[in-house]
């Protein structure tokens, strides 16, 4: 470490020679600020946000000649060339056009340097803080599937949403939080991911394989959510306090954000609360258990220096979240609880949920309790025209499922999961035309279990790391990139024994040599092994129309659950059986898209096909009758299986917005995919039951009208109205061996939404008003990645329904107030 320390000082030392300047300004859109804008220097990683008054600041840059590139979505980018001295600070003030083209947004997920995404020949969307202002969500994946085709959710109820791209999802989806990947159990089915939704400006994600960047876990893509870095003038301290109700499940959401900034540092704080009782439908009426509380608290500091800068960030997530099991009475439908355990526990026989627990904000003691702690910083030195860039992280997942009526304070699960995150990177200047970087980065984890009864998965040490390097040009009219990468992961435990608890009478973990000891998980010591990449090619036919094209190879090493499980996971109801001897996952997937950017209109087709050798997935396991196999009373059982699958599709985006009537907007969206099984001796061995992938969504288009009034009316600015059709297709390609899943019907949901923002006579903001409305004549559907929807006791009930259903009509009233 002090050798490390010392050869840090060292570069700093030689970086800091070269004298430095600044460009800063304002954007501004029909004379008005123009918020969260991206300003940026092509080709280097300086950038900046504006803030709510449009004002932005990049330091510490070296003197020279640069293109500014000011980008917004919603608005035609602009670019300025400007010759920085280290004399005086350049300012510039640019003001955008509105437009629908998204081509020069600028991203920074998967890429070496700030890239616009018409020289990305990765499939990437932006999602902004003004287009997650305007939906209803419970929270931020909510958000992403509403506004980027191919994106879905597996849900447990409306607070838990585990997101799957193109048809494949959990540990192959790779959420990041600033650009550091998000760990917490994420191959659970029965809880969200652990990040403040108000404190986010802008999320980022890649639709395919990411692993050349970000190693396993990125097979099938990566959700970026990028919170927002203070920006302004100095010595002012600026906030904002966000309230949001829901009609629904009663959720209260507020949030306070409060940013500082004075010289070379910024400061930024928030605090957030939301609570919700149980969530109801037209069928199900109040969906027993389904309440949640939550409390997140976030932390930065950050310093802009001459040699780059050093940022530190801290959160912390607490949420209690209800565990619906749907448990009924077979004839009146009423939701049951359970008072009893094991021979005790009649199903037939709970007492009914009395009616004030129904609409309570309390959790009820069958619960799970997530922790979440996050610290990491993130570095950027300068090295010449080079850039150094670090970053180190730790987490801790505390995770207890209380699942114990007789016992409510005996968690069922209790586990503590501890990540270190650390990833270098070097970008060497660039040399005629050619853009280059090459680092390493990875994870060492342990998971250990604590004082419960319920044991799932063993205690394990992990250690991944892998190095990559990446290369983008220009050539003409063409911006071609690729690269490529190799990692290993090494997983390792010791023999796992379990016993009987004389103290509770469940189990607790003992040692070999205690009497009537169990070995739950033989000792287990493996490492795997993966080589991945991609290579693709941008055509800019003109400035509003291009050709892209990518292949990439992605790589994924099993997950614990996978390889490791052998007992019951509480909160999912459901006794998982890993396998270990198990394979890695590897996936080559091709992707052509056309885009263009016409006067009145614009559209986007992206079309791919993704071979996965090896594919993991779960099977509901049964006996030689044909009867689910029952290791724990009340808990279905689950078996990992392991083929070869093919997966295809497309995206189409067509939105219409003619420029004689720029006050109407018609944006329309569809999404597709399929999951094909190509293990053949086990579809032919269940007459073709097993022929579809699990998890598949069904065929999916959304449309919108969108009426934006033009002008200011005395307070109100920006005022829009929209009205939105969500259709879902049935979906009967399913994997439907053991019914593991069965068919689900189609349906539309109708959307509306209303909003504006509230401005002084002097143009200060005073606020921003949403007023939406999801769901909004009511209707009874089911999901078919609702988790709920399988949760039934009954083979037959009176009504002819079985499961639980969707949230139904939701109204939600959100005010943001700036300051």
């Amino acid at each position: 470490m002090r050798l490390l320390f010392s050869f840090l000082l060292i570069l700093i030392t030689l970086a800091v020679t070269a004298q430095k300047s600044s460009i800063n300004g304002k954007v501004t859109v029909n004379n008005s600020p123009l918020p969260y804008a991206t300003v940026v220097l092509n080709g280097t990683k300086h950038g900046t946000v504006t803030n709510q008054q449009g004002m932005y600041e990049i330091k510490n840059i070296t003197p020279g000649e640069y293109l500014v590139v000011y980008s917004s979505v919603g608005h035609r980018s602009d670019r300025v060339k400007v010759t920085v001295t280290g004399l005086t600070p350049a300012t510039i003030n640019m003001e955008l056009k509105e437009s629908s083209s998204r081509l020069s947004e600028v991203v920074v997920t998967g890429v070496s340097r700030a890239t616009e995404l018409r020289s990305n020949p990765v499939p990437i969307v932006v999602l902004t803080k003004k287009e997650i202002d305007q939906t209803v969500n419970n929270n931020i994946i909510d958000a992403i599937i509403k506004g980027i085709p191919g994106v879905t959710a597996v849900t447990t109820g409306p607070n838990i949403s585990k997101p799957f791209i193109r048809g494949l999802g959990y540990n192959r989806v790779l959420t990041l939080y600033d650009g550091i990947r998000q760990e917490g159990q994420q191959w659970g089915d029965e809880h969200g991911i652990e990040i403040d939704q108000y404190g986010i400006a802008r999320a980022e994600v890649i639709k395919g394989p990411a692993s050349l960047t970000y190693g396993s876990d990125a097979l099938a893509g990566v959700i970026n959510l990028i919170p927002y870095i203070p920006n302004g003038a100095d010595d002012k301290l600026n906030g904002d306090i966000i309230t949001d109700y829901h009609t629904n499940n009663g959720l209260i959401g507020s949030s306070l954000g409060l940013s500082y900034k004075t010289g070379d540092w910024k400061y930024a704080f928030r605090a957030t609360g939301k609570m919700a009782h149980n969530y109801r439908n037209k069928i199900d009426g109040p969906v027993y258990n389904s309440s949640f509380q939550e409390y997140i608290l976030s932390a930065m500091t950050r310093v802009d220096k001459t040699w780059g800068y050093s940022q530190f960030v801290g959160t912390t997530y607490n949420n209690k979240q209800e565990i619906p099991d749907g448990s009924r009475d077979s004839l009146t439908r009423r939701f049951t609880v359970q008072v009893a355990e094991g021979a005790n526990d009649n199903i037939k026989n709970r007492p009914f949920a009395p009616q004030e627990w129904l609409t309570s904000y309390g959790v009820t003691p069958l619960h799970q309790h997530i922790q979440h702690y996050r610290l990491y910083n993130k570095t950027e030195i300068e090295l010449g025209d080079g850039l150094f860039n670090t970053a180190l992280g730790w987490q801790q997942s505390v995770r207890r499922e209380y699942n114990h009526p007789t016992m409510p304070q005996q968690a069922g699960l209790f586990v503590t999961l501890n990540t270190l995150n650390y990833d270098f990177r070097y970008s060497p200047p660039v040399f005629a035309g050619l853009e280059t970087s090459f680092g390493l980065n990875g994870i060492y984890q342990t998971n250990r279990s604590k004082n419960a009864t319920d044991f799932p998965i063993p205690d394990y040490n992990l250690f991944d790391v892998g190095g990559f390097f990446f290369a983008k040009k220009s050539v003409g009219k063409t911006d071609i990139s690729g690269g490529i990468r190799y990692d290993t992961r090494n997983i390792t435990w010791n023999d796992f024994y379990v016993g009987a608890n004389p103290a509770n009478g469940f189990e607790k973990r003992v040692t070999a040599n205690d009497a009537g000891a169990r070995l739950q998980f033989p000792n287990f010591k493996h490492t795997y092994h993966g080589i991945s990449g991609s290579l693709g090619f941008t055509y800019n036919i003109n400035e509003r129309l291009l050709l892209k094209a990518n292949i990439a190879r992605g790589y994924r090493a099993p997950n614990i659950t996978e390889i490791g499980s052998n007992g019951l996971d509480p909160g999912a109801h459901i006794v998982y059986l890993g396998n270990r001897t198990f394979n890695p996952e590897f996936s080559l997937q091709e992707d052509v898209g056309i885009i263009a950017y016409l006067k009145d209109a614009d559209f986007q087709l992206e079309l791919f096909n993704n071979q996965i050798n090896n594919y993991i997935y779960q099977s509901r396991l049964d006996d030689a009758n044909g009867n689910s196999v029952i290791i724990v009373p009340g808990n279905t059982t689950y078996q990992y299986q392991q083929s070869k699958a093919r997966l295809y599709g497309a995206e189409f985006t067509f939105n219409l917005h003619l420029q004689g009537i720029k006050w109407l907007a018609f944006n329309n969206s569809l999404a597709y995919v399929a999951g094909i099984n190509q293990n053949k001796a086990l579809i032919a061995q269940s007459n073709g039951a097993a022929k579809y992938l699990p998890f598949i969504p069904p065929l999916h288009i959304r449309s919108e009208i969108k009426v934006k009034l033009q002008g200011t009316y005395d307070m109100f600015s920006k005022v829009y109205f929209r009205i939105e059709a969500d259709a879902y297709s049935a979906q009967n390609h399913y994997y439907a061996l053991n019914d593991t899943e069965t068919p689900t019907p189609g349906y539309m949901l109708i959307n509306a939404g209303i909003g504006s923002t509230l401005k002084r006579k002097s143009g200060k903001h005073i606020c921003e008003l949403f007023l939406q409305a999801d769901n909004l004549f009511d209707v009874a559907y089911q999901s078919n990645l609702n988790r709920l929807k399988y949760f039934e006791y009954y083979n037959k009930s009176p009504n002819g329904r079985s499961g639980i259903y969707n949230i139904g009509r939701n109204i939600s009233f959100k005010v943001i107030v700036p300051f």
